[in-house]
C-alpha cells in the first residue's frame, strides 16, 4: 500500500442498505482505522460496535461518535428530542496515523440540522464509496447519489450489496462511468469469517486494488 493515507467515506442510496457490512469489509481489507461521526438510536449496539465485532486485523481502530443520538431517526429529528443542535464545526475528525473508513447516516441528502445534510461531511479530499441495494426505484436512487457527489467533484466508486441483477448493474456502470469495486452477496449472517473472506475478495480485484492504490 502506497504510504500516503487516504480517508473513505462510505454512503449509501437509502437507509438499510448495507453500509455498515460494507463499511466493516473495508476497515478488513485495509486494515484501516474506522469512525461513524452520527449514530441516531441503538446506542447500546450501534454501528461501531458492530464494525469492530466484524473486524478481524489488530491494526485497525474504533473512534466515538461525534454525536450519539437517542431516536432511531434522521439526525436532526433525533437530535431535536436530544434537545441538541448538530454543528458541523463539532464534528472533528479523529486524529489517526491510519488510512480511515467512516460511515455517514442514511443517503447523501439526510438532514443534520435545518441547513445542512450529511453530503456537507464530506471534504473535498475524500474518496466516496457508494453502497447501492437492488430495489424497485434504486437506478434512479444511485444516479442521483453519483451526480450529487460529481457536482463537488468528489472521486467516487460504487458496491453493489445483495442478489445480482445484471440489468440494473449494466445500466448504472454505463451511465455513471464510476468504477464498480464489487458486490456483497445476499448472505445468511455476516461474522468475521465472512467478512475477512470478502476483504479478501476485494483485495485480489484489479479495479479495487486501482481505487485503493494498492
Amino acid at each position: 500500500m502506497k504510504n500516503k493515507l487516504q480517508i473513505y467515506f462510505v454512503t449509501g442510496i437509502s437507509t438499510d442498505v448495507g453500509k455498515t457490512i460494507v463499511s466493516a469489509i473495508l476497515t478488513e481489507a485495509l486494515q484501516a482505522d474506522y469512525w461513524k461521526p452520527i449514530q441516531a438510536g441503538d446506542l447500546e449496539y450501534g454501528d461501531t460496535h458492530k464494525v469492530q465485532d466484524l473486524v478481524s486485523n489488530s491494526q485497525s481502530k474504533f473512534y466515538r461518535n461525534a454525536y450519539a443520538l437517542q431516536t432511531a431517526m434522521s439526525p436532526h429529528a433525533a437530535a431535536e428530542i436530544d434537545g441538541i443542535k448538530i454543528e458541523l464545526d463539532k464534528i472533528t475528525i479523529p486524529i489517526s496515523e491510519n488510512n480511515l473508513v467512516i460511515e455517514g447516516a442514511g443517503g447523501l441528502l439526510v438532514p443534520l440540522n435545518d441547513s445542512e445534510t450529511i453530503i456537507d461531511l464530506i471534504k473535498p479530499k475524500y474518496k466516496v464509496i457508494i453502497v447501492s441495494r437492488h430495489y424497485l426505484g434504486s437506478i434512479n436512487h444511485t444516479l442521483l447519489t453519483v451526480n450529487a457527489l460529481k457536482e463537488k467533484a468528489l472521486d467516487i466508486a460504487i458496491i453493489f450489496n445483495g442478489k445480482e441483477h445484471p440489468s440494473t448493474e449494466s445500466i448504472i456502470k454505463k451511465m455513471t462511468q464510476v468504477p464498480i469495486l464489487g458486490r456483497v452477496d445476499e448472505e445468511a449472517f455476516f461474522d468475521k469469517n465472512v467478512v475477512k473472506k470478502y476483504a479478501e475478495e476485494f483485495l485480489c480485484a484489479e479495479e479495487f486494488q486501482n481505487y485503493f492504490e494498492l
